[in-house]
């Protein structure tokens, strides 16, 4: 009975920072596509040298990484989401090789933020934990 006590909490505890994960990075992505939404200057400047130029790729962007942003943020539709926000990130990993930028500062960035998207999916998801067990 203890055992099972145990169990439950530790699933509690990880679907708790799971949960807290997710919102980080949800949080993180939502405030990236804001920025690139409003086309802020920033953004701009920072897009042009990577090969995206002008205001409209930046809101395509924008639209676009909110839309699976929204898709990773509700239960039902988070593994699509993942799944997107992966390909997504894979696209930000290939542009920053292209251009030759620095491999753990810019490179990986987008796997950092991928590899916390998944860890965070896998603690609150139960679904998600049963097809990839991690411990037998």
């Amino acid at each position: 009975m203890a055992s099972q006590v145990q169990t439950s909490r530790a699933v509690g505890r990880a679907r708790t920072i799971g949960w807290v994960l997710s919102g980080l990075m949800i949080a993180f992505l939502v405030m990236d596509a804001a920025m690139k939404l409003l086309a802020l200057p920033v953004v701009l400047e920072t897009q042009a040298p990577l090969g995206f130029v002008g205001a409209a790729t930046a809101r395509g962007l924008g639209v676009l990484l909110l839309a699976c942003t929204l898709l990773y943020a509700l239960p039902r539709t988070a593994v699509l989401g993942a799944i997107l926000l992966t390909g997504y990130l894979g696209g930000a990993v290939a542009t920053h090789v292209r251009v030759g930028d620095p491999l753990f500062s810019h490179v990986l960035f987008g796997v950092y933020v991928g590899v916390l998207l998944w860890l965070g999916l896998y603690l609150r998801d139960a679904r998600l934990r049963g097809l990839v067990p991690l411990s037998s």
